[in-house]
């Protein structure tokens, strides 16, 4: 295998370490082993809990926070009700979704309720710790769009990609795991096959090489019409692009997979407010919440009811909530707040930190090279900022347990080459930027993220209640 650091562990790290063994001793002498189970969880689902419009026609998907035993995931323990009455169809389990296929298409506008019981174990045998349950609508028609690749990594035509890189392409909508495997998902130097694995999370497959690719080389990346969609919709067309390698490694740890939330600069579920004269560069989301819940940007609906424009929102960027009923826009941000979710549970789970509790939280004037940072407090700079220093494919991850501050007129500022697509904030509490701060990366956010008056971010704004601003100005990150 290539780095373990770097990439074996990705998909494997988005659970947190499952047993953690200690030895006590007992009053004759002897010892005792105490070992605490964590139980897994449901990280996202589809579709969505409350969803409507559904097709009839769709399959229902669930993915874990970690591997799971695929002998607990069965039409026992997976199930689908209209009312009490028990809808037939088969489960299946690939990487760590499962998958619930209705023998027959649904009613149409009826609403059903989808069940995964504590039943469910992992490997460690460690259940559920309570039943997962939602519910959603189905419209009135069966869903025969083609799915698409929205984006890959690396792109197409890059170059200098780093030797030790993974492959990655984003889909536009949930697809059906058991499609997505070494013969859909390909890596070819001229005509050789590059051996490697593929894995599959929230609407990304990704293809492993097993040993570092060439440098200097040209590759070529394939998905091809075998991948279907949930619906068992086919891609209309291969997926192909090419990239060339550079000569070096990339450090630190394997990048976090946003998905279509990547599609947005600043994404929230609750609200995103704005004060002030902002400038935005990229699109802004918002979901589960309504079009209300867009304070202060003056915008103005698109007579398709699929986005609205402001003048704080420079074009071709725009503003999305869940209650837009034009084109697939509702569907769109489910699925993007659902890989942000996922991403986040990524970032969080990633294992064996290269650095931890470093300076007790406060990075203030420090110097951070590549690598997996762990907090169990909060991290905080002064107006002194902090640099991170590395290269254009290096990538830093920071797990912080509770809040990050960043001070009035606090900079990050990068050295090396180092960008801001390659810096993920994974941040449990409130994120706030100070005055006149100037931050740069990918912050994720299990609460709030506040920018005060005149703070810039270079990056995205990523928050899984509300994003609020004052006067700021954010960018989206260079591809």
């Amino acid at each position: 295998m290539k780095k373990c650091n770097r990439y074996s562990r990705h998909l494997l790290c988005l659970a947190p370490l499952l047993l953690t063994a200690f030895m006590a001793g007992c009053g004759d002498g002897g010892t005792a082993t105490t070992v605490e189970a964590i139980a897994p969880t449901v990280i996202t689902v589809a579709p969505a809990d409350a969803a409507s419009g559904v097709a009839i026609n769709t399959n229902l998907s669930a993915i874990f926070s970690e591997a799971m035993n695929s002998a607990t995931i069965t039409t026992a323990t997976f199930t689908l009700k209209q009312g009490t009455t028990a809808v037939a169809g088969a489960v299946t389990y690939t990487g760590i979704t499962a998958i619930f296929n209705p023998t027959i298409n649904l009613a149409a506008s009826t609403t059903y309720t989808a069940t995964i019981t504590m039943g469910v174990k992992d490997v460690a045998g460690n259940a559920l710790a309570s039943n997962k349950t939602w519910s959603f609508t189905t419209g009135t028609t069966a869903d025969s769009t083609a799915p698409v690749v929205s984006s890959t990594i690396p792109l197409d035509a890059a170059s200098g990609v780093a030797i030790n890189a993974n492959v990655s392409a984003t889909f536009n909508e949930t697809m059906d795991p058991a499609t997505l495997t070494t013969a859909t998902v390909t890596l070819k130097q001229g005509t050789t096959a590059i051996a490697g694995a593929v894995t599959y999370s929230g609407t990304t497959v990704t293809f492993n090489p097993t040993a570092n690719l060439v440098a200097s080389t040209t590759y070529t990346a394939t998905v091809t019409t075998g991948a279907k969609d949930l619906a068992g919709n086919a891609l209309a067309t291969n997926k192909v692009w090419t990239f060339t390698t550079g000569a070096t490694q990339a450090a630190g740890p394997a990048p976090v997979l946003l998905g279509t939330a990547e599609d947005y600069v600043i994404l929230a579920k609750t609200l995103v407010s704005t004060t002030g004269t902002t400038a935005i560069v990229g699109s802004i989301g918002l979901s589960p919440a309504a079009r209300g819940g867009l304070t202060g940007w003056g915008e103005t609906s698109d007579p398709s009811d699929t986005y609205s424009t402001s003048a704080l929102v420079a074009s071709p960027g725009k503003l999305y909530a869940a209650d837009y009923v034009g084109g697939t826009t509702s569907s769109d941000l489910t699925t993007a707040v659902g890989n942000m979710q996922t991403a986040y549970t990524d970032a969080a789970g990633r294992t064996l930190p290269d650095f931890t509790e470093l300076y007790s939280g406060d990075i203030s004037a420090r110097t951070l090279i590549p690598g997996l940072y762990k907090w169990g407090t909060g991290v905080s700079m002064t107006a002194a900022g902090v640099t991170l220093a590395g290269g254009p494919n290096d990538v830093w991850i920071f797990q912080i347990a509770q809040n990050l501050t960043v001070g009035n007129g606090a900079i990050v500022t990068l050295s090396g080459g180092a960008l801001p697509k390659n810096i993920f904030w994974q941040v449990a509490g409130q994120v706030t930027l100070g005055t006149t701060a100037d931050f740069k990366g990918i912050i994720l956010s299990q609460t709030a993220i506040v920018m005060q008056t005149g703070a810039v971010l270079n990056g995205r704004a990523l928050a899984q209640t509300a994003v609020t601003l004052d006067a700021n100005a954010v960018t989206q990150p260079a591809p």
